[in-house]
C-alpha cells in the first residue's frame, strides 16, 4: 500500500485557541508573551495584532508602540504542544496515525483511509472542515511525504493535494525554508542567489554536501521520497482494531449496539483466523463534539466469540452518552492471547476449568460485578499461611506446585490475622472459649496445635500454634497462639480462617 500523509497547519493555533475560549476578543488585537532575559518577549499574536504590524519575536515594549492598547496575556511553557495534542486526538476519528509537529503542525499517516470518506478530496475538505469549524485558521496538504505535505500545506500556492511521485514538481517553486531547514542554511542559500527548492534540487549532490553539509540533501531526500521519513503516533497502534465511520451520526443505543456487533464479527473473525482470542478490548465512540466515549471488558481466557464479547459489552452500552451523535467507532484488542480453534468432542466430557461455558459465565459475572471481586487462587512454595497461596492470572493457569492437603486448612484465609480473647488451660490445651467481634464462642471440639515456624530467610520473629476449633453452634474455625506459653496474660491469640 503506497504511504500517503496529511500536513496541517494552524496559521494561529494559540490565539485561536484563546478566542475560541473567549469570543469577545474575535477582532481584538492581543498578544501571548514570556519573559525573556528581563523582558517580555512576544510569542504569539492575534490575526488582527500581526495585520498591524506585530509579531511574534517582538519585544512588548516596541508592540505597544505600534498599538498602544495591545492586550497582553501571559504565556505558559507546553501550551502550543498541549493544544497540538488535544487537536492530534482529535483527529484520529479519521486515522490511527496521528502526531505532533511543533511548534504549530501536525501529521497524519492517511495511508489507506481516504477511501473511507470517498476518496482524497472530500477526505481532506472533511478535516479542514471541522477544524475550521472548531475555529482554527488551519491549512492542510496531502502527499506521498511527509516534507512535501508540510511544505505545500504552509508555503504551497497551488492545489493542497499532490498526486502520488509528483513531489518535485510540487516543491520547485517553494522557498528552501519549506524544507525545514536551518536559519543558517537558508541564509547561505540565499547569499548565492538560491531562492526556490528547484534551482539547487538538481544540482550535484557532492557540491551541496560540500558547501551545506548533510542537512540539506537529508531533507531534500525525505520531501522527495528518496529516504523514508516516519512520525511518532500520539497514540500507539494496536494491531487488532476495527473502525467504522457513520454516514450519520449515531444518536440511538439501537444504532450503538448494531455498530458494535458488526465490529465484533470483523474484528473476531480475523482473531479466529490467526488462531487469537483477546483478554482485554475497548470500544470508543468519537461525536461530534469532538469528545470521545468508552467502554472496556476483559475476560478470564483468550476467545474470539463475538455473541460472548457482546454480551460482555451490552450491560455497559447504556453508560455511552452520544450526545449530539457519534461519527466513528473504533474497537480495540487491548489484550491478545493465542487461542487455538476448539475441537469438537465425540462425548460430553465432565465441566472444569477448560469448558468454554465456565469461563464465558465468570466473564459475564467479572463485568457486572467487578473482575476484583471474583478469584482463583494457586497454591505457592511457602510454609507461612499468608504466603502459601497466590492469586490465579487466567483461569487456565497451571502450576508445579502442589495443595497441601496432610493438614487441614481454612477455606477462607483472612488477608491478616485477628486478635481474639480467649480462655485456654496451659500450657498447650485448646481454648475452651474465645470471643470475637463481640460474640462469645463456646469450644465444643478441637485439635491441634500444629506449630508453624516463620521461614527466617524471609523475615524474623515468633512461631505460632494453630488449633482447629469447632464451636456449639457448629461453626469451625482456625485459631493460633503467637509465641511460646509464658504463663502470663500476655499471650496474643489470633483467629486466622473459617472452615466450610
Amino acid at each position: 500500500m503506497p504511504k500517503r500523509y496529511v500536513a496541517i497547519w494552524f496559521r494561529h493555533l494559540v490565539t485561536d485557541w484563546l478566542i475560541i475560549k473567549k469570543p469577545a476578543l474575535q477582532n481584538m488585537a492581543f498578544v501571548f508573551a514570556a519573559p525573556d532575559h528581563g523582558r517580555m518577549r512576544i510569542t504569539a499574536a492575534s490575526h488582527t495584532a500581526q495585520a498591524q504590524g506585530v509579531h511574534a519575536g517582538m519585544v512588548v515594549a516596541d508592540a505597544r508602540t505600534i498599538i498602544p492598547f495591545l492586550q497582553v496575556f501571559d504565556d505558559k511553557p507546553l501550551r502550543a504542544e498541549n493544544l497540538l495534542k488535544g487537536i492530534a486526538e482529535f483527529c484520529i476519528r479519521y486515522t490511527p496515525v496521528a502526531a505532533i509537529d511543533p511548534p504549530d503542525g501536525i501529521i497524519l499517516d492517511i495511508s489507506g483511509c481516504a477511501h473511507l470518506w470517498g476518496g482524497e478530496r472530500p477526505y481532506l475538505t472533511e478535516i479542514l472542515k471541522r477544524l475550521r469549524g472548531l475555529g482554527y485558521h488551519a491549512r492542510a496538504a496531502m502527499a506521498d511525504t511527509i516534507g512535501c505535505a508540510r511544505a505545500i500545506a504552509q508555503f504551497g500556492k497551488i492545489t493542497a493535494i499532490i498526486e502520488s511521485g509528483g513531489q518535485a514538481a510540487a516543491l520547485f517553486a517553494l522557498p528552501p525554508v519549506a524544507l525545514r531547514l536551518s536559519q543558517d542554511t537558508v541564509e547561505r542559500l540565499q547569499k548565492l542567489g538560491l531562492y526556490q527548492i528547484g534551482s539547487f534540487m538538481n544540482m550535484p549532490r557532492s557540491a551541496l554536501r560540500r558547501r551545506f553539509g548533510e542537512e540539506l540533501l537529508i531533507r531534500m531526500d525525505q520531501a522527495l521520497g528518496w529516504v523514508e521519513e516516519t512520525v511518532q503516533p500520539l497514540q500507539p497502534t494496536l494491531p487488532y482494531h476495527e473502525r467504522l465511520p457513520c454516514m450519520e451520526p449515531i444518536v440511538t443505543a439501537t444504532g450503538i449496539e448494531i455498530a458494535l456487533k458488526q465490529l465484533l464479527d470483523r474484528l473476531c473473525q480475523r482473531l479466529q483466523q490467526e488462531e487469537k482470542g483477546l483478554r482485554n478490548a475497548s470500544f470508543k465512540g468519537y461525536r461530534v463534539d469532538g469528545k470521545t466515549v468508552q467502554i472496556e471488558i476483559g475476560t478470564s481466557r483468550a476467545t474470539h466469540n463475538s455473541r460472548h464479547l457482546f454480551k460482555l459489552f451490552e450491560p455497559r452500552i447504556n453508560t455511552i452518552e452520544p450526545g449530539l451523535g457519534i461519527e466513528l467507532f473504533v474497537l480495540e484488542a487491548l489484550h491478545t492471547e493465542e487461542a487455538p480453534a476448539w475441537q469438537n468432542k465425540l462425548w460430553a466430557g465432565s465441566c472444569g476449568l477448560e469448558d468454554r461455558s465456565l469461563a464465558e459465565l465468570l466473564d459475564r459475572l467479572a463485568n457486572r460485578i467487578g473482575s476484583n471481586n471474583i478469584h482463583r487462587y494457586l497454591p505457592d512454595e511457602h510454609y507461612w499461611p499468608e504466603r502459601s497461596i497466590r492469586l490465579a492470572t487466567a483461569l487456565t493457569e497451571q502450576t508445579t506446585t502442589a495443595w497441601q492437603v496432610s493438614r487441614p486448612r481454612p477455606i477462607q484465609l483472612l488477608s491478616a490475622p485477628e486478635p481474639i480473647e480467649v480462655t485456654a488451660p496451659v500450657p498447650d490445651y485448646p481454648p475452651m472459649l474465645f470471643r470475637y467481634k463481640n460474640k462469645l464462642h463456646k469450644i465444643k471440639k478441637a485439635d491441634g496445635p500444629e506449630r508453624i515456624e516463620r521461614e527466617w530467610w524471609l523475615e524474623q520473629g515468633p512461631h505460632r500454634d494453630y488449633y482447629y476449633v469447632e464451636d456449639e453452634a457448629g461453626g469451625r474455625y482456625w485459631l493460633f497462639r503467637s509465641g511460646h506459653y509464658t504463663g502470663d496474660k500476655t499471650q496474643q491469640w489470633f483467629i486466622h480462617g473459617f472452615f466450610a
